[in-house]
């Protein structure tokens, strides 16, 4: 690969990076209606759109120790949105998962920034929006390897 593509590549990560961060800021506002912590809501989205998962992975999942992991699901529990249950083959193992609550919380957080989404692309033009199109497959193609 040539040096100048090499640094178009690096320009196009840059933009790519600072746009998906200011994205993910823009819907992240509608998060605030679900009434709970951004870091509940992470741990919750985990459990939710994962499945049932062992606290220690959910720890890993979420970068942080299984303590603090621990005190959040704490806060899940008391909210009804998360239960644990004594894992099956490994009675020492945690498992953690959704309440219907907590699935019904996530789902109607979806569809709020969905929505938000849903309006800003309203404004595009139909070549515009082909376009956004053809940039998510592309993205998606680089996340499936």
């Amino acid at each position: 690969m040539s040096r100048s593509a090499h640094s178009r590549y690096e320009a196009v990560a840059e933009r790519l990076h600072s746009t998906a961060i200011h994205l993910l800021r823009r819907v992240r506002v509608q998060d605030a209606a679900s009434g709970i912590s951004p870091a509940r809501l992470s741990a919750l989205s985990v459990i939710v759109f994962g499945g049932p998962i062992l606290l220690r992975d959910l720890a890993k999942a979420e970068q942080v120790r299984p303590p603090t992991m621990s005190r959040i699901v704490d806060a899940l529990e008391a909210g009804g949105l998360a239960r644990r249950k004594v894992n099956a083959r490994d009675r020492r193992g945690v498992t953690i998962e959704a309440t219907g609550k907590g699935v019904t919380l996530l789902q109607e957080g979806r569809r709020r920034r969905v929505k938000l989404l849903a309006r800003d692309l309203a404004g595009l033009s139909p070549a515009e929006l082909t376009g956004i199109e053809s940039s998510l497959r592309a993205i998606q193609k680089i996340l499936t390897g």
